[in-house]
């Protein structure tokens, strides 16, 4: 089904339409989910302990979930809206931004109430997976009564862009009218030995040696050929897809060192000169004392799988096996660390080709410096990676542009 282009005043209609409206949330503010949300994000801040405690900011809209049962007070002009757009063809969505505004703390025992709206429809957008339209929602937060924050969530509706893979299953006709050209028909025109001629220039020479398999032709003389039967070309080949590349880091001021640090094959923790507190990922303060002055200590490489998940769906092409489970030789002890991608036997793929998408493993590892960091475990099968093992630090060169630290499993494999 190919979208329809709605109007535009249609869409804007849904403009400051309720969502929902008085709608309270379905626990107070309270320190249990205060302690789970600190204890997972690992923020240690003193500021959301004790009598008297208060919220972390960004768990504003988690007092506003409605859970699996939902929120029965809900209107229905976002379903609406979204039916909408789903019988023009937008039937895809993803979520791709929200903000927040904090107006005051959350402490426990606040009652949180809210109501929500749909604030904005863009206009028809072309984007990268398609075409469709931007709605944003806003939420207004209240503690007590009193106004406490706003949320806004942005998604976008779209019909997913048609992928033509270039020559994709082309027959000898197909291939034969796409060659047909002004030029292709000069070129055909010409007799062997005018071809051969001005075929033969250092570039296309070159060219033709770049080609596997391909010979030069012998003369023209020494190939007789019949009115039935011309000179044979090979069929056109599909030119070989570039390799998909694996997504790029988002790099700051606040993470520039950390990737710096990468590049020279360190992996590099930030320490508080405050309290010495050891922190990871990089923040621009300290999350212990608060201090905004740090410097950086280099991980031993040393670690253990605290916890993981195995990729499955979607397949991406850019996370692969040859990749995740890297050509490399094994560290040795007081040796340099090997780059994962080195050349070596790789005797712990498995069975898979090497550049088809397969299930990888994603861990949470627990470097011996007491901080973790989330990477890929290599090394292994990926049904092999088990809580406890231990693992050590190497560098994957991706691509010309970009490197990343993994975490190979230990001999023996098993934890």
């Amino acid at each position: 089904m190919s979208a329809v282009q709605l109007a535009y005043e249609q869409l804007r209609a849904y403009e400051g339409r309720s969502t929902s409206a008085a709608c309270e949330g379905k626990d107070l503010v309270n320190e249990p989910m205060i302690r789970h949300w600190c204890e997972a994000v690992g923020d240690t801040n003193p500021a959301y302990q004790g009598p008297d405690a208060i919220a972390p900011p960004t768990m504003l809209q988690a007092w506003t979930m409605g859970g699996l049962s939902g929120h029965t007070d809900r209107s229905g002009a976002y379903d609406e809206l979204s039916g909408l757009l789903d019988s023009a063809g937008y039937t895809s969505i993803v979520a791709t931004d929200c903000e927040q505004e904090y107006l005051r703390p959350l402490r426990p025992g606040d009652r949180i109430t809210f109501d929500a709206v749909i604030e904005s429809v863009s206009e028809r957008k072309t984007t990268k997976l398609g075409t469709g339209y931007f709605i944003t929602t806003r939420m207004d937060i209240r503690a007590d009564g009193e106004p406490a924050g706003t949320h806004r969530f942005r998604v976008l509706k779209y019909a997913p862009a048609v992928r033509r893979p270039e020559a994709a299953a082309r027959t000898p006709e197909t291939a034969e009218a796409a060659a047909r050209t002004p030029e292709t028909a000069e070129a055909a025109a010409r007799t062997p030995e005018t071809a051969e001629a001005a075929g033969r220039t250092p570039e296309t020479a070159e060219a033709a040696a770049r080609i596997p398999g391909t010979a030069e032709r012998p003369q023209a003389s020494q190939q007789p050929q019949t009115p039935q039967r011309q000179q044979t070309h090979q069929q056109p080949q599909a030119p070989e897809q570039p390799r998909a590349r694996r997504p790029r880091p988002v790099i700051n001021r606040d993470n520039a060192g950390f990737w710096e640090g990468v590049s020279g094959h360190r992996l590099l923790i930030q320490r508080c000169t405050g309290c010495r507190t050891l922190r990871f990922p990089w923040l621009p303060g300290c999350n212990t004392c608060g201090s905004a002055e740090w410097e950086t200590v280099e991980a031993s490489g040393a670690g253990t799988v605290f916890s993981y998940v195995v990729m499955h769906h979607p397949p991406f092409p850019a996370f692969t096996v040859s990749e995740h489970v890297a050509n490399t030789p094994r560290p040795q002890a007081n040796a340099p660390r090997p780059h994962a991608g080195a050349p070596g036997p790789d005797r712990d793929a498995p069975g898979p080709e090497p550049d088809a998408p397969t299930p990888y493993a994603v861990g949470l590892i627990e470097l011996a410096e007491g901080v973790r960091i989330v990477s890929n475990v290599i090394g292994v099968p990926y049904d092999k990676v088990r809580i406890g093992m231990p693992v050590r630090l190497e560098f994957l060169r991706v691509d010309a542009e970009l490197e990343l630290p993994v975490f190979r499993a230990a001999e023996g494999g098993e934890a």
